[in-house]
């Protein structure tokens, strides 16, 4: 065991620690607050704490974990042997920088609790975050500071012990439209026929058609394909189906409709089924509750996963939502239009909740890419050049590498064949 001393255990300091050391490293740790304990103890320890006690492994804490609360920080970001690093410690530190603050900076989401400007749908932009200005969205750095920290502890304590964990590799489908024009009832149908003939979406008239009057499948209706594709290759997929009442925001097909509702129990039959929410339950626990008590009662399973509607994730409230109505595990942790590692790590983590200081029982996964980022790439060769790199690290620091992926793009018309592209990452990440 790593023994820990520090001048006062806090939430925030038990929180971040056991996250690194014992999710991200597999080393097991304690924490004492008596000198005398500390020196008494022979294994491996370390003292985290403004001052050291003698010439012991040291890490110089800055205050944030021993606040409460929002406070305005002064980040100023430097280097570490090539991987970015803020909250600098001095000279006397083992560390350049306090590794626990920074990771309970990024994990906790502090920098979305501070006055900002929301998006067009309400979400935290991308472009405020420290990740984004400093160039570091598309690197895990929580988890690369965690193996150069065990890299200089095994240093110092060769029989330090650590428990090696395994990279996993996960797709995720989100349906927040099944079908572009089947299932959609007349007035749905009459009102999108109108606005394709007021666009001039002539291509949009036909394809209608024909869907309508069974000569081809609807565009959106991919399901059965990707369920084949993934009996390819040994990885975790997981589909998202939006079970919701038609609103503004939320357009899929009525949770009525028996095609629909066959639909999501025959793809439960071959893959993990969970909830996409809708915009209006992100305001309402009542509506989300009843839509995860609808789609739990539909495929006989509870539901326990969720992902928000546009990835919309506002601290601490829409966690706060998800534990009230029972969630366990959500996976929304990302940008949609943006590569890269909104928590600055690729390894799933509880949510902090700062407001109450307390370690909610919520586990977040957060994925690394949404197929919206890729829209703009020309080629697979460029995509691949991106995501190659995104691989590597994640692979290297044993992570969760998580893709989101939706029906509606992967059966749309892009620059790219995005079945084909679909597959090639599939086959080329899995392991």
């Amino acid at each position: 065991m790593l023994l820990i001393f520090t001048h006062k255990v806090t939430n925030r300091l038990t929180y971040t620690t056991k996250q690194i050391f014992e999710k991200i490293l597999g080393v097991e740790i304690g924490f004492t607050t008596k000198v005398e304990d500390f020196i008494k103890h022979t294994g491996p320890k370390m003292t985290y704490s403004k001052q050291p006690l003698q010439n012991e492994f040291f890490i110089r804490s800055n205050d944030l974990l021993f606040e409460q609360g929002i406070n305005d920080l002064e980040i100023n970001v430097s280097d570490w042997d090539g991987v970015p690093c803020f909250f600098a410690a001095g000279e006397k530190s083992t560390l350049p920088f306090d590794i626990f603050s920074a990771s309970f900076f990024l994990l906790s989401r502090y920098e979305e609790y501070l006055p900002h400007v929301k998006d067009s749908v309400g979400r935290f932009p991308v472009k405020e975050s420290i990740a984004y200005q400093h160039k570091f969205l598309q690197t895990p750095v929580v988890d690369l500071w965690a193996f150069k920290l065990l890299t200089a502890l095994k240093a110092r304590f060769p029989k330090l012990e650590s428990k090696e964990k395994d990279y996993q590799f996960t797709s995720i489908i989100n349906v927040t439209t099944s079908h572009a024009f089947a299932m959609r009832g007349i007035a749905r149908t009459l009102g999108g026929l109108f606005v394709d003939i007021g666009n001039f979406k002539f291509r949009n008239i036909v394809r209608r058609f024909a869907v309508l009057f069974g000569i081809q499948k609807d565009p959106y209706d991919n399901f059965f394909e990707l369920v084949e594709i993934h009996k390819k290759f040994p990885i975790k997929s997981m589909f998202f189906f939006q079970f919701a009442k038609h609103s503004a925001h939320d357009k899929n097909v009525s949770t009525n409709n028996n095609k629909f509702r066959f639909l999501i129990k025959s793809i439960a039959d071959y893959s993990i089924v969970s909830l996409s929410t809708s915009f209006m339950s992100s305001s309402n626990n009542k509506v989300l509750r009843e839509e995860k008590r609808q789609l739990g009662n539909l495929i006989n399973r509870p539901i326990s996963y969720s992902r928000l509607r546009y990835n919309r994730v506002n601290v601490p409230a829409a966690y706060r939502s998800l534990v009230e109505t029972e969630f366990t595990d959500d996976f929304s942790m990302g940008y949609t239009h943006q590569i890269g590692f909104r928590a600055g790590t690729c390894t799933p983590f509880h949510f902090y909740d700062i407001n109450t200081e307390i370690r909610q029982p919520i586990k977040i996964h957060p994925f690394a890419m949404h197929d919206y980022s890729l829209v703009n790439f020309k080629t697979k060769e460029e995509v691949f050049e991106r995501l190659d790199e995104v691989y590597r690290v994640v692979k290297q620091v044993k992570g969760d590498l998580i893709f989101v992926f939706s029906n509606e793009l992967l059966g749309s018309d892009q620059n790219l064949d995005w079945m084909e592209l679909y597959q090639s990452i599939l086959k080329r990440y899995y392991v």
